[in-house]
């Protein structure tokens, strides 16, 4: 009985999308940007008076909390409180079922940085020991996971499977990244980075979306173990000595992309769920 209740929990949960997504993703992705505008405006503002949040990020990082209003009110439009209230439980469901995948949910990021470090110095640039303290790591991703799961609750959870019903998993994917990189230009110009620096973060941040997709699937569509994984990578990123250096987001794309290439040719571009190998004897 208890199997039974725990599986009805599960379609339910499963199943909330389907109230809403024949929605057009357009309109979501165009209030986004909308709602994103001020932001960008405090952001130029506190710019001219050289002010920043702490970790040195423009004050125009705050707009993580777009993506969600705007599919808050986008599901409050059409289905109520009731809809924002499954919108949150589909978003924060995570289960037990699949304790193999928080192996690679917490540790692929990890490996991803130190692969992309040592890529790094064989490439003879010059780079300080990498080296921190767990405080400072777990200080991280506790601000981080917030905020992941604020951009999640709207890209994942709302948005994404609208796309995967025009596209396949990786097409679904890379067009989703792309609309979330070309979201974090302004604050990424906003906090002096090179065109360089750019251009390798968000290439490597749209190949990224490719893993949170993977995550999400995998994981019964959990929308927080996509957010736990964009946590990590943030943390990761910051926790690299020279950051603000284009040789290492260039490093850091080099290392995605060869993880995302190796998901898709294991789990299959169509879906992103079928392991290649699964059946093998």
């Amino acid at each position: 009985m208890k199997m039974l209740n725990n599986t009805n929990r599960s379609t339910k949960i499963l199943d909330i999308h389907s109230k809403y997504s024949n929605h057009n993703p357009w309109n979501f992705f165009l209030l986004v940007f909308i709602l994103a505008i001020p932001f960008w405006l405090i952001g130029m503002a506190a710019e001219h008076w050289q002010q920043k949040i702490p970790i040195n990020l423009p004050f125009s990082a705050l707009m993580f909390v777009c993506p969600m209003i705007v599919a808050f009110i986008v599901v409050y439009r059409t289905h109520g409180s009731d809809g924002i209230k499954q919108l949150l439980k589909k978003s924060f469901h995570l289960r037990m079922k699949y304790k193999i995948w928080f192996v690679p949910l917490l540790l692929l990021m990890p490996v991803i940085t130190i692969c992309a470090y040592e890529l790094m110095k064989l490439m003879g640039e010059p780079l300080p020991n990498l080296h921190f303290s767990i405080l400072t790591a777990l200080t991280f991703f506790v601000v981080f996971l917030i905020a992941a799961i604020c951009e999640e609750i709207g890209w994942q959870g709302y948005v994404y499977d609208m796309l995967e019903k025009r596209w396949p998993a990786l097409g679904a994917s890379i067009v989703l990244g792309v609309i979330w990189q070309l979201w974090h230009v302004v604050p990424h110009v906003q906090n002096h980075h090179s065109p360089a620096w750019i251009l390798w973060q968000c290439a490597g941040s749209v190949l990224l979306r490719i893993l949170i997709v993977w995550f999400y699937k995998n994981m019964g569509k959990s929308v927080l173990a996509g957010a736990i994984f964009h946590a990590m990578n943030n943390v990761c990123s910051f926790l690299l000595p020279n950051y603000d250096s284009s040789y290492v987001t260039f490093s850091l794309f080099i290392m995605t992309a060869l993880a995302a290439i190796i998901v898709t040719f294991l789990w299959g571009s169509k879906t992103l769920t079928r392991y290649r190998f699964k059946h093998a004897s």
